[in-house]
């Protein structure tokens, strides 16, 4: 299975709009005017909807569209999402102004949210539609400090176990892949096993990363790492091109961060779960704001 079948794509919330307005119109013609968009491009997004969640919402003759049976329980579950998503913009009226225009400073580790991010960001946005966003790159040894020492409001975090003084909020949770050289004997293998892993790692090493916490360690459960320890993410695939090593990610790292000469396989072992971080009674409005989006998300 290519790795990038290995987790679903996440469906983008405005293609779900136009998905309901589709099975309500059961027309594109109409249903895209509803949205102001030609037919072709809402065409388009229907199709991409389908793409990422691995349906067929909708079937198609050149006289009639009409729901499928998977295209209505999606959309059923689609109907109380955008319903909470919608309410989160009278919760949000009800809580305090920010104190101050200052942009809230969103740190983030490697790929972050991963195909959540629009839908994350139009979950805050909803609720504070003129909150500005800076973005502050983090590395695997300050993704926890940043935000305790208020370096940063929020971060999107690679989580590994609980943190003192955080609170941490799951909105992405992705099976973990292993990269190898493209020339190593195993690169064309469809899956790997911890014990096929860790043969591979004894013999050829492994690239690790620096990080204060523990659970870090655990996660990989390979061992110690051969050689200098990277800091980002994002570094990795050079790394594992540049030495030959071996080395662990999660699946989106194979869309975000491809390389000719490296393979990205599925592998056995604990997901890559990717977190918002906040302090604990840190009670900024843009800070709820992104609480009350990773509920919404973890919850659809």
């Amino acid at each position: 299975m290519p790795v990038e079948d290995a987790m679903s794509r996440e469906p983008d919330l405005r293609s779900l709009r136009y998905a309901l307005t589709l099975a309500s119109e059961l027309h594109f013609g109409r249903a895209a005017a509803r949205h102001y968009i030609a037919a072709q491009a809402f065409g388009r997004r229907i199709r991409q909807l389908e793409s990422d969640l691995g349906l067929t919402l909708f079937h198609r003759t050149s006289r009639r569209v009409t729901l499928t049976p998977a295209g209505e329980r999606v959309l059923t579950r689609a109907t109380g999402l955008l319903a909470a998503l919608d309410h989160l913009a009278d919760e949000a009226a009800d809580a305090p102004p920010p104190d101050d225009t200052a942009p809230l400073r969103v740190g983030v580790l490697g790929f972050g949210a991963a195909e959540r991010w629009s839908n994350l960001r139009e979950a805050v946005r909803r609720q504070l539609p003129n909150l500005e966003l800076a973005h502050v790159e983090l590395d695997m040894a300050n993704q926890y400090e940043a935000v305790r020492r208020g370096d940063v409001d929020i971060a999107v975090v690679h989580e590994v176990g609980p943190v003192d003084g955080l609170e941490l909020l799951r909105v992405l949770t992705a099976p973990r892949v292993a990269l190898l050289p493209a020339r190593s004997p195993h690169a064309d293998a469809a899956h790997l096993t911890t014990a096929e892993l860790r043969t591979l790692t004894e013999s050829q090493g492994l690239v690790g990363f620096t990080g204060g916490h523990p659970g870090l360690a655990e996660w990989t459960g390979l061992g110690r790492p051969s050689g200098p320890a990277l800091r980002y993410p994002a570094a990795l695939s050079a790394a594992v091109a540049t030495t030959g090593r071996i080395g662990l990610h999660g699946a989106p790292a194979a869309r975000f961060y491809p390389h000719p000469d490296v393979r990205f396989i599925p592998t056995d072992g604990p997901p890559c779960q990717v977190a918002i971080a906040t302090r604990e009674n840190d009670h900024h409005p843009g800070v709820t704001a992104f609480r009350r989006a990773a509920h919404l998300l973890a919850a659809a």
